[in-house]
């Protein structure tokens, strides 16, 4: 076809032909060579070229990346070809065999659209197309006598280019050599050297013959260079793997004569201390079949080189095995007298716990090595001992004390052990804990186990032989491979909550509960324990500090509103660090200064600065729509307002103050009941259906949940739609159904001391949690009103009082 419109083709001297751009390539006259067309730019030159006279000016892209390449995107100097073949590829590519014809210089590309000239493919083709105006660019000969030079020269690095990189046949060899024309020469050489387009590219931009042959040579004296450095690198790695393995599979030969013969290897261990190890081995009292495993562990290091990576291993393993309590261990003091008193003197209240360890003492003296190991879990708050408990019941027994934190562990190998197979193996960590106590019947402290998470393996259930004493007797490492008895071990654990704990787990432990402390009970423990200690590790003596019991009772209620004393302790040891910069500074200025330091009440500003708690603020008066409740958390317990609130809408309800779904549950039967019981509760001629309700828990930033918040919930929504006002002095507790029973809940001591704390004087608890109370300490009972119900409705008479 013709083109419609555009310019007259140009006039000679100019060749005007289709482009075809190619990527990482360079094509010098006189070469054939297939090229993989894709592109469908590409595939019109090639199938124009063929419709014309088969001429195609072929030109490498300066961009290789370039899948859309322009004018600018290609080099000046390319090679003028004869297509010879065309093959299509299934892929849908084109196999286009061409042949280099002469160098041409582009003066000028254009658009076949802007073109009269003959393409393939219709008019819409036409932009996709480029065609270039091409000169002829001969050589310029030289007559320089270093013509001759420069080719022998090429030819001899050539030979030694191609003696380091044989690809190329002795006949093309051959043939090269018998070549007179120098351009033929550089173009058949340059198109045979591997090197980067380029600099292949620079050879052939080159019009002059001398500076090209020049060019050459650089380029090949270059590859030369790096490929005989190469080569150097290669044959010393070549030399050290050959010797290496020449030695290996010497060693091997020897290795297995010697284990013939019976013989140690010659740069294994000395027999000196191959002879300790076995002196080690008989005398350690192990069992029987670790002894056996030990002696063949150490028969197999006998044969071993010394620095050779197994007999490290073995070693380890040799030294893991000889370090373990297989026989050690330390007797029980089972008076229960002495017990009683060290326990008193450690720890204030905390009766349950005393008890049970005096049981255990009072068992062990009774039954003996018959006794079944006994696995006890403290479960509480933070700060209120249960670590320290775990090291002063070690120190009552006389035992050995280990301690092993579980927060965070999420691998199986931590409790098991890692194998042998694995490089920088150990031991788990209960083996290690024995290892270092060096006794078989120690105290375990297996801390935070409500926290064990789960990554590779599943720790819980590795714990499970552990804690199980029905299979402890034999727990077997698989760092050691062989079981260890750990019936005799004292395990304890302690939790936060035992809800995270897995059940088969928690089914194996005996749960002792260790509740927050009373604020009594916190003085106490300020002036018995922590004022000493603290003294002691400010290295202050008792003539330097005085703090009253009331002016503790104010940084109790000020400072540290928690379940625990930790931060009770935090605060007086900041109390503390202030008098020790007192005594130091009078000590150094030379002045007398008046001991002790007395701290009151109001002097806490002076040392702690701002009071650090702002509790829930209780109303004074009857409020409408506001009740007071009691809540659990991880920390001890906690009391909450809830609010209630009517207004205009159409029936919907809202929770507010990020609470969780049992909570917004427990709303949604409170409302079910009310509306299901509104006569009989004397709002009947309320307006459900054009009236929105909205429950809001203060302090939205902490998530609450749970169903205790029922009846408190039932009676702030009855007290916002009745317009009658609940009393300000009562806090209550308790889950609704939807006929209205107050089911029980956990967490009634905790509550009752948060109750206690906000000076809270009446509480409203479940009927079948009176027994719950039964256990609680009359001091923390004592000034409080318990009414206990079974019935939302009399809730509702308690409680709203207007």
């Amino acid at each position: 076809m013709q083109a419609k419109n555009g310019p007259r083709p140009p006039d000679p001297p100019f060749i005007l032909c289709p482009v075809l751009p190619i990527r990482d390539v360079v094509l010098f006259p006189g070469i054939i060579i297939p090229l993989f067309v894709g592109r469908q730019g590409s595939i019109k030159a090639v199938e124009t070229a063929l419709m014309r006279d088969r001429r195609i000016f072929v030109v490498a892209q300066k961009n290789a990346d370039d899948l859309d390449p322009s004018f600018d995107s290609l080099y000046e100097v390319g090679t003028l070809c004869n297509v010879i073949q065309v093959a299509r590829i299934s892929d849908g590519t084109n196999k286009v065999l061409v042949e280099g014809v002469a160098r041409m210089r582009n003066e000028g590309f254009v658009k076949a659209d802007a073109m009269r000239v003959p393409i393939a493919g219709s008019d819409a083709d036409a932009g996709k197309l480029m065609f270039a105006r091409l000169s002829p660019m001969p050589w310029r000969l030289s007559a320089s006598p270093n013509m001759e030079a420069l080719k022998r020269r090429i030819l001899v690095a050539f030979e030694r280019y191609n003696a380091l990189q044989p690809r190329i046949p002795a006949e093309v060899m051959s043939s090269i050599t018998a070549i007179d024309d120098m351009g033929k020469l550089v173009n058949l050489i340059a198109s045979h050297i591997s090197v980067k387009a380029e600099a292949k590219q620079t050879i052939l931009e080159i019009a002059d013959i001398e500076p090209a042959m020049t060019t050459l040579l650089k380029t090949l004296l270059e590859e030369i260079g790096i490929m005989e450095l190469e080569r150097d690198i290669q044959e010393r790695v070549r030399t050290v793997v050959d010797k290496q393995q020449k030695e290996y599979y010497l060693r091997e030969q020897l290795r297995v004569i010697q284990d013939e013969l019976g013989q140690k290897h010659p740069d294994g261990l000395d027999d000196e201390e191959l002879k300790r190890y076995a002196e080690k081995i008989a005398a350690s009292s192990m069992s029987e079949e670790a002894a056996e495993k030990g002696a063949r562990e150490l028969k197999r290091l006998e044969k071993m080189p010394l620095m050779s990576p197994e007999a490290v291993v073995v070693r380890n393993y040799l030294d893991w095995l000889l370090d373990l309590p297989w026989n050690e261990r330390t007797v029980d003091n089972a008076d229960i007298a002495r017990a009683e008193a060290m326990l008193n003197s450690d720890h204030y209240g905390m009766e349950e716990v005393k008890d049970r360890v005096l049981e255990f003492l009072a068992v062990r003296r009774k039954a003996g090595q018959d006794m079944k190991a006994q696995i006890i879990c403290f479960v509480g708050p933070p700060g209120v001992g249960k670590t320290s408990l775990g090291r002063s019941i070690a120190n009552v027994l006389g035992r050995k004390f280990a301690n092993v934190s579980l927060g965070g562990v999420r691998d199986e190998a931590e409790i098991r052990g890692h194998r042998r197979t694995y490089i920088g193996s150990l031991p788990g960590r209960i083996i290690q804990k024995l290892a270092r106590a060096k006794s078989r019947n120690p105290v375990i402290l297996l801390d935070e186990i409500d926290k064990l998470g789960s990554d590779r393996g599943d720790p819980a259930a590795a714990l499970l032989e552990v804690l199980d004493p029905e299979q402890n007797s034999a727990f077997t490492d698989h760092y050691l491979e062989i079981p260890f008895d750990l019936s005799e071990v004292l395990f304890i654990t302690t939790a936060n909550v035992t809800h995270s704990i897995p059940k088969p787990l928690l089914d194996r432990m005996e749960v002792i509960n260790l509740p927050g402390y009373t604020t009594r009970e916190k003085v106490k423990i300020a002036v018995g324990h922590l004022i000493p200690r603290v003294l002691k590790e400010n290295g202050l003596a008792k003539s330097h500090l005085r703090i009253a019991e009331r002016t503790i009772e104010r940084l109790i209620s000020g400072y540290t509103r928690e379940a625990g004393v930790r931060g009770l302790e935090r605060e007086l040891g900041a109390i503390a660090r202030k008098v020790a910069r007192k005594v130091v500074e009078a000590s150094d200025k030379g002045e007398k200064t008046r001991f002790p330091v007395t701290v009151g009440g109001g002097d806490l500003f002076s040392y702690l600065g701002a009071s650090k708690v702002h509790g829930t603020k209780l109303p004074k008066r009857p409020q409408l729509g506001s009740v007071v409740g009691l809540a659990w958390t991880e920390a001890g317990g906690e009391v909450l307002m809830i609010e209630a609130a009517t207004m205009k809408g159409k029936g919907e309800l809202s929770l507010t103050g990020q609470l969780g779904d049992i909570m917004q549950e427990s709303a949604r039967a409170a409302v079910g009941y009310l509306r299901s019981n509104a006569e009989k509760l004397g709002i009947g001629s309320f307006n459900w259906k054009e009236s929105d309700i909205h429950v809001h828990v203060p302090e939205g930033a902490v998530p609450k949940d749970g169903p205790s918040a029922g009846v408190t919930m039932a009676t702030a929504i009855l007290s916002a739609v009745s317009r009658r006002r609940a009393a300000s002095d009562m806090a209550m507790t308790g889950e609704i159904s939807l006929r209205g029973h107050v089911l029980p809940v956990g967490g009634i001591k905790e509550k009752l001391l948060a109750a206690k704390r906000y000076g809270i004087t009446r509480v409203i608890l479940p009927g079948d949690n009176r027994a719950d109370v039964l256990d609680i300490k009359e001091d923390v009972l004592g000034g409080m009103e318990l009414e206990y119900v079974s019935e939302a409705a009399d809730v509702f008479k308690k409680a709203l009082v207007e």
